[in-house]
């Protein structure tokens, strides 16, 4: 009677405890992260990114400093890529030479095994 009794007071503790809402708004920073959209919609765009004016004999316009940022972490990406590609085309050689050696190892062991004498070798 008393196991009964703690188990009905545990399930509705713990559909008290589950029993609040949420809004949508309260997911829809996550959702914006998922789709890979930056938290605030108003930080970054077209406007923002671009540059305040323009010179009238067509020089470029100076860098602004979130394109300086992307452009130092494109470059970083870029490094980062052409290591870790090095990287595999390394270990690849490496797993390719130790199976040839690994090969050559059995072969050499095969070959010198004791070899029948006297009338077997005719």
């Amino acid at each position: 009677m008393t196991i009964s009794l703690i188990n009905r007071i545990n399930m509705q503790r713990n559909l008290l405890c589950r029993a609040f809402s949420c809004s949508s708004i309260a997911n829809t920073k996550e959702w914006r992260i998922s789709k890979g959209l930056p938290v605030n919609r108003n930080a970054e765009g077209v406007l923002l990114d671009g540059p305040d004016y323009t010179f009238l004999d067509g020089r470029p316009t100076p860098l602004l400093n979130k394109q300086k940022v992307r452009i130092l972490k494109q470059r970083e990406y870029a490094s980062k890529i052409v290591e870790l590609c090095s990287e595999l085309d390394f270990a690849k050689e490496r797993h390719q030479k130790m199976l040839k050696m690994a090969a050559e190892e059995r072969q050499r062991v095969i070959d010198n095994r004791l070899k029948p004498k006297g009338r077997a070798l005719k």
